[in-house]
């Protein structure tokens, strides 16, 4: 039987949660645990019961430390994961309802990724953020960062690739809320109790708008099919064979 290394949970009225129980790896994303965020995410976007959805880590050490470079694939197999990324990526900026990300540890690539694919982010005071495509190549990064803290400082971020913590991302206005690490879930959790007071159909509506507002649907296709092909005809992701 396969691992189960996303783990659902309802909460509260209107509030799921998500959290990735790969601690050992760090939530390092590996093909099998994509597979399970986006069915998840696709049965939770369908439940109109669904105000909240807080997305969040079994481990305070890490939310997600990014692609799992340790999974053996071949090129198709690594073609095939960029593919799911990318639909992965698509699936949190389309979730229907607010989405809260808890910020804890390593926070890097995909996970920087999802996080700012979320509406509202959640820091503890462990956090380690960073967007580390330029190091790798990776075209990928500006589509979700851009409209949340301007062209230069993505720029900044994106070029150097260099990590911040929870003082710096809450100066750039990254964070709704921080706390200690054992605490950031609570915090989180709050936050989305406080949201979820409200009409389900009137925050979908608000949700959809602001994704209009932003046009951030176009920008991340657009960045999707730019990752999927650096994997498809260039360098790619490194792997293991």
């Amino acid at each position: 039987m396969a691992t189960k290394s996303v783990l659902r949970e309802r909460v509260g009225d209107g509030v799921d949660v998500l959290r990735l129980d790969r601690p050992q790896a760090r939530n390092a994303l590996d093909s099998a645990t994509i597979d399970q965020l986006l069915a998840a995410l696709d049965d939770l976007a369908a439940d109109g019961d669904v105000r909240v959805l807080v997305l969040s880590t079994t481990s305070e050490r890490a939310f997600c430390a990014g692609a799992d470079l340790a999974e053996r694939l071949d090129r198709a197999g690594g073609v095939a994961r960029m593919e799911a990324f990318a639909r992965l990526y698509a699936a949190v900026e389309a979730f229907p309802a607010p989405t809260v990300c808890v910020c804890v540890g390593n926070c890097v690539g995909a996970g920087a990724e999802i996080a700012a694919g979320c509406d509202l982010r959640v820091g503890g005071d462990n956090l380690r953020l960073s967007w580390p495509g330029a190091r790798l190549g990776v075209p990928i990064g500006p589509a979700r960062l851009v409209p949340l803290v301007g062209l230069a400082v993505a720029k900044e971020l994106i070029f150097t690739g260099r990590t911040i913590g929870m003082e710096e991302a809450r100066e750039l206005r990254l964070l709704a809320r921080c706390a200690p690490a054992a605490e950031a879930e609570a915090q989180a959790l709050d936050l989305a109790a406080g949201i979820a007071a409200h009409p389900s159909a009137g925050l979908r509506r608000l949700k959809a708008m602001f994704r209009e507002y932003e046009d951030l649907a176009a920008r991340v296709a657009d960045e999707n099919g730019r990752l999927v092909a650096f994997q498809r005809d260039d360098a790619g992701l490194p792997m293991r064979a």
